[in-house]
Protein backbone atom coordinates (compact mmCIF):
# COMPACT_ATOMS: atom_id res chain seq x y z
CA UNK A 1 0.00 0.00 0.00
CA UNK A 2 1.67 3.39 -0.96
CA UNK A 3 2.01 5.29 1.44
CA UNK A 4 0.40 9.82 0.45
CA UNK A 5 2.99 12.55 1.78
CA UNK A 6 0.55 15.37 3.41
CA UNK A 7 1.26 17.94 6.28
CA UNK A 8 -0.31 18.08 9.45
CA UNK A 9 -2.83 20.42 8.29
CA UNK A 10 -3.90 18.47 5.51
CA UNK A 11 -4.32 15.78 7.26
CA UNK A 12 -6.49 17.65 9.51
CA UNK A 13 -8.74 18.97 7.37
CA UNK A 14 -9.64 15.31 6.30
CA UNK A 15 -10.38 13.94 9.32
CA UNK A 16 -12.82 17.20 9.66
CA UNK A 17 -14.47 16.79 6.16
CA UNK A 18 -14.86 12.73 7.07
CA UNK A 19 -16.24 13.84 10.76
CA UNK A 20 -18.89 15.54 8.96
CA UNK A 21 -19.42 13.50 6.30
CA UNK A 22 -20.05 10.61 8.37
CA UNK A 23 -22.09 12.48 11.66
CA UNK A 24 -23.49 14.94 10.01
CA UNK A 25 -24.49 14.20 6.35
CA UNK A 26 -24.81 10.73 6.56
CA UNK A 27 -27.89 11.18 9.19
CA UNK A 28 -29.07 13.92 7.12
CA UNK A 29 -29.20 11.83 4.31
CA UNK A 30 -30.91 8.36 5.99
CA UNK A 31 -33.92 10.45 7.11
CA UNK A 32 -34.31 12.32 3.64
CA UNK A 33 -34.26 8.76 2.34
CA UNK A 34 -36.56 7.94 4.88
CA UNK A 35 -38.97 10.89 4.12
CA UNK A 36 -39.19 10.21 0.57
CA UNK A 37 -39.90 6.36 1.02
CA UNK A 38 -42.45 7.54 3.03
CA UNK A 39 -44.25 9.07 -0.27
CA UNK A 40 -45.16 5.94 -1.60
CA UNK A 41 -44.29 4.07 -5.23
CA UNK A 42 -40.23 4.50 -5.43
CA UNK A 43 -40.38 3.81 -9.09
CA UNK A 44 -41.98 7.54 -9.55
CA UNK A 45 -40.08 9.20 -6.30
CA UNK A 46 -37.82 11.76 -7.52
CA UNK A 47 -36.81 12.70 -3.81
CA UNK A 48 -36.35 9.42 -3.37
CA UNK A 49 -34.22 8.42 -6.11
CA UNK A 50 -32.38 12.09 -5.30
CA UNK A 51 -31.32 11.44 -1.88
CA UNK A 52 -30.27 7.92 -2.73
CA UNK A 53 -27.73 9.25 -5.48
CA UNK A 54 -26.69 11.68 -2.73
CA UNK A 55 -26.44 8.56 -0.23
CA UNK A 56 -24.26 6.72 -2.44
CA UNK A 57 -21.62 9.92 -2.94
CA UNK A 58 -21.53 10.35 0.41
CA UNK A 59 -20.59 7.30 1.15
CA UNK A 60 -18.24 6.95 -1.86
CA UNK A 61 -16.13 9.96 -0.43
CA UNK A 62 -16.37 8.13 3.05
CA UNK A 63 -14.45 5.53 1.58
CA UNK A 64 -12.07 7.78 -0.10
CA UNK A 65 -11.38 9.62 3.01
CA UNK A 66 -11.01 6.83 5.08
CA UNK A 67 -8.48 5.67 2.64
CA UNK A 68 -6.37 8.52 2.29
CA UNK A 69 -6.44 8.73 6.15
CA UNK A 70 -5.26 5.35 6.32
CA UNK A 71 -2.32 5.85 3.95
CA UNK A 72 -1.52 9.12 5.26
CA UNK A 73 2.40 9.76 5.81
CA UNK A 74 1.86 12.92 7.96
CA UNK A 75 5.31 15.13 7.37
CA UNK A 76 5.56 17.81 10.29
CA UNK A 77 7.18 20.66 8.37
CA UNK A 78 8.58 22.53 11.28
CA UNK A 79 10.60 20.05 12.10
CA UNK A 80 12.25 20.54 8.70
CA UNK A 81 15.12 22.41 7.80
CA UNK A 82 18.16 23.58 5.53
CA UNK A 83 18.65 25.32 2.06
CA UNK A 84 17.12 22.88 -0.63
CA UNK A 85 13.84 22.74 -1.65
CA UNK A 86 11.56 19.60 -0.69
CA UNK A 87 8.55 18.43 0.30
CA UNK A 88 6.63 21.35 2.72
CA UNK A 89 9.27 23.79 1.63
CA UNK A 90 8.06 27.34 1.07
CA UNK A 91 9.33 28.94 -1.62
CA UNK A 92 9.35 32.78 -3.03
CA UNK A 93 9.58 33.06 -6.55
CA UNK A 94 10.34 35.66 -8.76
CA UNK A 95 8.64 35.41 -12.48
CA UNK A 96 11.55 36.19 -14.96
CA UNK A 97 9.32 37.59 -17.41
CA UNK A 98 6.62 39.95 -15.31
CA UNK A 99 9.12 40.16 -11.87
CA UNK A 100 5.78 38.70 -9.95
CA UNK A 101 6.32 37.48 -7.08
CA UNK A 102 4.92 33.98 -6.05
CA UNK A 103 4.81 32.07 -2.76
CA UNK A 104 4.43 28.60 -2.71
CA UNK A 105 4.43 25.61 -0.54
CA UNK A 106 4.90 21.95 -1.50
CA UNK A 107 2.47 19.99 -0.06
CA UNK A 108 0.77 16.45 -1.26
CA UNK A 109 -1.25 15.94 -3.94
CA UNK A 110 -4.60 15.67 -1.54
CA UNK A 111 -4.15 19.06 -0.11
CA UNK A 112 -3.00 20.65 -2.47
CA UNK A 113 -5.14 24.30 -3.01
CA UNK A 114 -3.16 26.73 -6.06
CA UNK A 115 -5.80 29.92 -4.66
CA UNK A 116 -3.94 29.41 -1.22
CA UNK A 117 -0.01 29.04 -2.43
CA UNK A 118 -0.02 25.12 -1.91
CA UNK A 119 1.01 23.12 -4.67
CA UNK A 120 1.28 19.65 -5.21
CA UNK A 121 4.20 17.41 -5.10
CA UNK A 122 3.72 15.66 -8.57
CA UNK A 123 3.22 19.61 -10.12
CA UNK A 124 5.47 20.58 -12.80
CA UNK A 125 6.30 23.65 -11.03
CA UNK A 126 7.33 21.34 -7.68
CA UNK A 127 9.37 18.45 -9.78
CA UNK A 128 11.74 21.83 -10.72
CA UNK A 129 12.08 23.25 -7.90
CA UNK A 130 12.97 19.71 -5.54
CA UNK A 131 16.32 19.98 -4.85
CA UNK A 132 17.36 23.54 -5.61
CA UNK A 133 18.33 26.10 -3.69
CA UNK A 134 18.14 30.13 -3.14
CA UNK A 135 19.51 32.28 -6.02
CA UNK A 136 18.94 29.36 -8.27
CA UNK A 137 16.86 30.03 -11.63
CA UNK A 138 14.64 26.81 -12.50
CA UNK A 139 12.65 26.56 -15.90
CA UNK A 140 9.04 25.19 -15.49
CA UNK A 141 7.07 23.34 -18.23
CA UNK A 142 3.33 24.21 -17.62
CA UNK A 143 0.29 23.06 -19.35
CA UNK A 144 -0.05 26.94 -19.96
CA UNK A 145 3.57 27.62 -21.53
CA UNK A 146 7.23 27.50 -20.14
CA UNK A 147 8.17 30.07 -17.37
CA UNK A 148 11.50 31.04 -15.96
CA UNK A 149 11.58 32.04 -12.07
CA UNK A 150 14.60 32.97 -9.37
CA UNK A 151 14.27 31.00 -6.11
CA UNK A 152 14.33 34.20 -3.75
CA UNK A 153 13.76 32.32 -0.45
CA UNK A 154 13.22 28.72 0.93
CA UNK A 155 11.98 28.54 4.59
CA UNK A 156 9.82 25.61 6.43
CA UNK A 157 7.11 26.88 8.54
CA UNK A 158 3.91 24.96 9.38
CA UNK A 159 0.82 25.95 7.36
Amino acid sequence: MEKIPMTAAGYTSLEVELKHRSQIERPRIIQAISEARAHGDLSENAEYHAAKEQQSLNEGRIAELEDKLSRAEIIDVSKLSGSTIKFGATVTLIDEDTEEEKVYQIVGDVEADVKQGRVSISSPIARALIGKATGDTVEVVAPGGARSYEITNVRFISA
